[in-house]
């Protein structure tokens, strides 16, 4: 019987390089090198992240920061929205709209903070409502707030001759 012929995979190692496969006592063995070496590198990285780690807490709680303004944003908006819907109605009170805008900003948490100094507006210009709601958003960074001003407007309904 004849042997087979050598292939690429059948050849012998290199001089120079291991025999056999990549395993981790290979790469254990090259990191325990490296470490061991030590040099002009050693401790570099607490340094490094105690540089960057300023900029990271800023850049973490300004996007937090963002975030509560758009929530605080979108609070003003139904908050608007509510109070256009009361005060469109036929026959509605004259405060229907500022009444129940205020009341859905009082249930609806801390995000819009201050819109109790000017309260809701809301009034009736030509055959629409309008509502404005004003007030500043949650401070996550101190002494940092944005301010938030959203109006919502419908039409009135009003009987009509056809």
């Amino acid at each position: 019987m004849s042997r087979p012929a050598r292939t690429v995979r059948s050849r012998p190692a290199p001089a120079g390089r291991p025999a056999g496969p990549r395993g981790p006592g290979r790469i254990a063995a090259a990191l325990r090198a490296r470490l061991d070496a030590g040099g002009r590198e050693r401790g570099a990285n607490p340094v490094e992240l105690a540089v960057m780690m300023p900029v990271i807490l800023v850049l973490l709680f300004g996007s937090i920061q963002v975030a509560v303004w758009f929530v605080a944003r979108s609070t003003a908006l139904n908050a608007a929205q509510t109070g256009v819907n009361a005060q469109r109605t036929f026959d509605a009170a004259p405060d229907a709209g500022r009444d129940r805008a205020t009341n859905f900003l009082r249930r609806s948490g801390d995000w819009l903070v201050g819109w109790e100094r000017t309260g809701p507006t809301c009034a009736e210009i030509g055959d629409g409502v309008t509502c404005t709601v004003r007030g500043r958003s949650l401070s996550v960074i101190p002494g940092v707030s944005f301010e938030v001003t959203q109006t919502a407007h419908g039409p009135a309904e009003r009987w009509t001759v056809g």
